[in-house]
């Protein structure tokens, strides 16, 4: 998992080592301002589905950058209900997000950018409708178990919006 590559739209192809030093490199150009990093996942809704996780560098009230890395597991493992897909997509989210947070961290604090920079929120695809709603409880205390906060629909749109357009 570790050694797949994100996808930028302007950058192409990077490591999760290259998106640190992009949003490094993001934070320097205005670091007056403050920033919210945020991982999200969405999947398409086949049998073998697609899973797009993205990371948001977000300049709060001034846009931002994404980076997101599709996931595909084999063939013959299937995901047969909603609830499963739904879990890994916030398993995948939590585990980027760790990885991330290992490597963004030191390189914060290491170019004295750690107090613009916010990294506390998983973004869960979940909370638009009945199906989903059941499962707000459940996902929210994985994700808390991870030591983040989520964010359902409707403020959930890294996972929502931009992970979604990549399903």
């Amino acid at each position: 998992m570790k050694k797949a590559l994100f996808y930028n739209l302007t950058k192409g192809y990077l490591s999760l080592e290259q998106v640190v030093q992009e949003i490094i490199r993001y934070v320097q150009e205005a670091p007056q301002e403050n920033y919210d990093v945020i991982v999200g996942c969405d999947s398409s809704s086949e049998e073998t589905p697609v899973f797009p996780v993205v990371i948001v560098a977000r300049r709060l009230g001034q846009g931002g950058r994404f980076f997101v890395r599709k996931i595909r597991f084999p063939d013959e493992q299937k995901f047969y209900n909603l609830h499963s897909r739904i879990l890994q997509e916030v398993y995948l989210s939590c585990q980027v997000a760790l990885d991330l947070k290992e490597k963004l961290f030191p390189s914060l604090e290491a170019n004295h950018l750690q107090s613009q920079c916010q990294f506390r929120y998983i973004h869960a695809d979940i909370g638009g409708d009945k199906a989903t709603q059941v499962m707000i409880k459940e996902v929210v205390n994985l994700i808390k178990s991870n030591g983040f906060e989520a964010k359902v629909k409707p403020e959930s749109y890294a996972a929502s919006s931009i992970a979604d357009r990549f399903t």
